[in-house]
């Protein structure tokens, strides 16, 4: 990246995972002929190719993470509706009639007497028992979590698009400063006819 004396990046923001925010180089001319930069375009193109990469990094591992948690929204949201269910079918003393998923595409019909207890998956192969109002609290907490981790995570996503979309025009405009410069020095070393 390009150093803090330059663009400021000491004194950049960041958004709530820490990163850092790109700085805009609004003058590349002043920019380009600073301490460590000398008139090298091609190594302030190299820095801003790897700050860039590092920001593709950051977004397809929140974008991972968004998936999961669009995917497991739903199932909570399921499990709450049932647990709902069970509670009021409880309270009327009736069988809950209902298909439990064996797997991706096999469902099997079970009448389920009515129960204070029920069994959730935790993960990694782990299911402990619960009361039905542990339960609703427990996946309520979950359900309220997830919600809030999402939104962060849309505006993570959109913060890294922005800083995405800067260090491109960086990019651009540091390249085509360079070009201006090379056309420059080609013309006054051109021998005049």
């Amino acid at each position: 990246m390009t150093s803090t004396k330059e663009t400021g990046k000491a004194d950049a923001p960041k958004n709530s995972l820490g990163i850092p925010a790109a700085v805009f180089v609004e003058d590349v001319d002043s920019f380009m002929k600073g301490d460590e930069n000398q008139e090298n375009a091609e190594l302030v193109l190299r820095q801003l190719d790897e700050q860039h990469s590092k920001y593709k990094f950051m977004e397809m591992n929140l974008m991972r993470k968004k998936r999961i948690l669009k995917k497991q929204i739903p199932d909570i949201k399921t499990s709450l509706d049932m647990l709902k269910l069970l509670k009021t079918k409880k309270e009327e003393s009736a069988n809950v009639d209902t298909q439990f998923m064996v797997c991706d595409d096999l469902y099997i019909k079970a009448k389920v007497p009515p129960t204070d207890k029920v069994g959730l998956w935790l993960g990694a192969n782990v299911m402990l028992e619960y009361t039905l109002k542990d339960a609703e609290d427990l996946l309520s907490r979950n359900f309220q979590t997830a919600t809030k981790n999402l939104s962060q995570l849309e505006e993570d996503l959109d913060f890294l698009r922005d800083q995405l979309t800067t260090t491109e025009v960086n990019m651009a405009r540091v390249y085509n400063w360079d070009v201006k410069r090379r056309a420059a020095e080609k013309e006054k070393t051109a021998p005049v006819l």
